[in-house]
């Protein structure tokens, strides 16, 4: 959470609807400058002057429920403060589209009803334990 007078000053420099933009979806306002878009349509900010340490550089996800593996590899290197430039400007990190990769996003489905469970073919080695209670 933010000083009033930091987030006065970026609702000042953002304006109202990206202050309510950011109030809803990262519960704190900021402002920087625009790096660079990805294929999933997420933009990238950074800014060094105002920001706390460790704390300069965000994203802000094109989709509103957003799911972090949608950031690209070469991004999280960025975003993780791994590297110094970003994808857009590093060759390095640029890279194309594998053959063997999926052409779309898929989201991680943990914790939906959707996900990965495990079937036990087993007999359990233990019973629950059911009281019987005899007639007096």
């Amino acid at each position: 959470m933010s000083t009033i007078l930091r987030t006065l000053r970026n609702l000042r420099s953002i304006g109202i609807k990206e202050y309510a933009h950011q109030m809803q979806y990262m519960g704190d306002t900021k402002r920087g400058a625009l790096i660079a878009t990805d294929k999933y349509g997420n933009k990238y900010f950074e800014n060094n002057d105002e920001e706390l340490p460790l704390r300069t550089r965000w994203v802000d996800y094109k989709d509103k429920e957003f799911d972090p593996s949608q950031i690209e590899p070469g991004w999280h290197a960025w975003m993780s403060y791994l590297v110094d430039k970003p994808p857009s400007v590093d060759k390095l990190l640029q890279r194309e589209v594998r053959i063997w990769e999926p052409t779309e996003h898929r989201p991680v489905l943990t914790m939906t009803r959707s996900a990965f469970k495990t079937y036990s073919t087993t007999k359990n080695k233990y019973q629950p334990w059911k009281p019987e209670a005899i007639p007096r």
